[in-house]
């Protein structure tokens, strides 16, 4: 007679097969009742709605929020096919900021079909999607991305956008326009459709980002098509200086160029004044030292929630035991304090070149990966990780416990690390070095596990480098300091978090001057 060990194992083998094959929204058809109440009750499905799923973890809090943050995209991509078949799109505005690399949990989803009802579909956190019957662009103005969402093409969703779209979202509206190749990519749909308000306002906002020829090209062709046009910026702000690269392709290195334009003045409005280079370097170091007492932040990452084969064969044997495993836990508490360690003296090393007068930038670049190597050594020699998990930047995806940002993939990243670490060399200010070397670190999420205390590692090299204190952000404030973080990710508001960390670092400077 089978075990219920045996029997489990059985049916995460069935969810895992599922996986394999892309599902992430399950439909209630994809299982049988009894794999299906078997999973449910073991914690490892999650209801969304009637007859729709996802897969979780059994060892998850009640209310947890991050398996579905984590599937929502794939599961609106295979939740609307299976309502709407092939004949529906996001809508204009969301197709834009999925195409300029924000992939943002929204509080509403906006949805366009022929069938559609005018209704809103409850989805779990205060989350939900909102079907309007509407005629759909041409199918040439369609396309469908890696999560299978139909969006607007960029120059149909730009021509449908309405004008506050610019100033609900100016960082994604001027990523996307950035992304614009040449003037033809948009103007052949302009003047087929008669667009000439809507011409004079995209010809406005592309001289606002620096694409003058660009703007001038749409204005000279609409009126020599006879259209009586205006050219209107439709931006609230100018972009100083040559931000845009011309020929970046990708949407997440604009994205984040604009980004640290638009959020240098309210860190500097927010941090204390630098109290310059120490002079004492080994009095400076001592007290870098004698801080090591504080424990690192538990990670801000999570690997996602696919079954593996190893969790299978752990159910089998009856070994499966996430809560009661005492050792378990002890160990990777142990293995995590141990690499701390390790990378804390890498650290050390990194501020003694920066206080010497290296570039604090051009250190972080070089040294982050041997921060990163010594944290999870440990880990790896004891057998926790494998020791392909130490080969460098993620090479899949990950998500943020609680967090509506999704990180960019991984293909993203790559293009990423070396603008990030080129901006961070480049920047004259050691509160933005600050601020932004943390907040810019977590937000692309470079590795699988480790970003939040590699990002702290990263601000207080930068604060090394305007000579101010070691400063930890200490447990009595991490709700306060998640929260900021996902305020900046989310909603592009930098001011929360550096008002926090500049509050942190002044305490840090009164108790050094005590």
């Amino acid at each position: 007679m089978a075990k219920p060990t045996d029997k489990l194992a059985e049916s995460l083998e069935v969810l895992r097969s599922l996986q394999k094959r892309g599902h992430i929204a399950i439909q209630s058809k994809n299982l049988t009742r009894l794999h299906r109440e078997r999973l449910k009750k073991a914690g490892f499905l999650k209801e969304v709605m009637r007859g729709w799923y996802i897969p979780a973890r059994p060892n998850e809090s009640a209310g947890e929020s991050t398996p579905w943050y984590a599937s929502y995209w794939q599961f609106c991509g295979t939740y609307l096919q299976a309502r709407f078949g092939t004949k529906w799109s996001l809508s204009p505005e969301q197709s834009v900021l999925l195409l300029a690399g924000n992939k943002t949990v929204p509080a509403q989803l906006l949805v366009r079909a022929p069938q559609a009802r005018n209704q809103v579909t409850r989805f779990p956190h205060e989350t939900s999607l909102f079907e309007v019957r509407a005629a759909l662009p041409e199918k040439s103005d369609l396309i469908t991305n890696e999560d299978n969402l139909k969006l607007f093409s960029l120059p149909s969703a730009l021509i449908q956008c309405s004008e506050d779209f610019y100033t609900r979202y100016p960082t994604d509206a001027r990523t996307a326009l950035s992304m614009l190749q040449d003037a033809s990519d948009i103007l052949a749909p302009l003047l087929e459709g008669g667009h000439s308000v809507v011409a004079g306002r995209i010809a406005g906002a592309l001289r606002n980002i620096g694409r003058g020829r660009m703007a001038d090209t749409i204005m000279n062709a609409m009126r020599a098509a006879n259209y009586l046009v205006q050219e209107r910026d439709p931006f609230v702000t100018q972009l100083a200086g040559n931000v845009l690269q011309t020929r970046e392709r990708s949407p997440y290195v604009n994205r984040i160029r604009l980004m640290w334009q638009s959020m240098r003045e309210q860190i500097i409005q927010a941090f204390p004044a630098s109290p310059g280079m120490p002079e004492d370097i080994d009095a400076y170091m001592k007290a870098v030292a004698d801080s090591y007492a504080q424990d690192a932040y538990n990670s801000l990452s999570i690997e996602g929630y696919r079954v593996s084969a190893e969790l299978i064969e752990q159910v089998r044997s009856g070994k499966w035991a996430p809560d009661t495993n005492e050792n378990d836990k002890q160990q990777r508490d142990a293995m995590a304090a141990r690499g701390y360690w390790l990378a804390y003296q890498e650290v050390q090393k990194s501020l003694l070149e920066i206080l010497k007068g290296k570039n604090a930038g051009e250190v972080a670049d070089y040294d982050h990966g041997t921060w990163y190597l010594k944290m999870f050594e440990p880990s790896v020699t004891v057998g926790l990780l494998k020791a392909s998990d130490l080969a460098g930047y993620r090479s899949g995806p990950v998500y943020i416990r609680r967090s509506m940002h999704t990180p960019p993939n991984a293909e993203a990243v790559r293009d990423l690390m070396p603008v990030f670490f080129e901006l961070l060399a480049n920047e004259p200010e050691a509160s933005v070095r600050v601020v932004l070397g943390h907040f810019i670190f977590v937000y692309i999420h470079p590795y699988i596990d480790g970003n939040g205390r590699i990002g702290r590692f990263l601000m207080n090299a930068m604060l090394a480098s305007g000579g101010y204190p070691w400063t930890i952000v200490p447990l009595a404030v991490r709700d306060e300091y998640m929260n900021a973080l996902e305020q900046a990710s989310v909603a592009q508001d930098i001011k929360p978090f550096a008002e926090l960390i500049g509050r942190l670092v002044r305490e840090a400077l009164k108790q050094q001057s005590a």
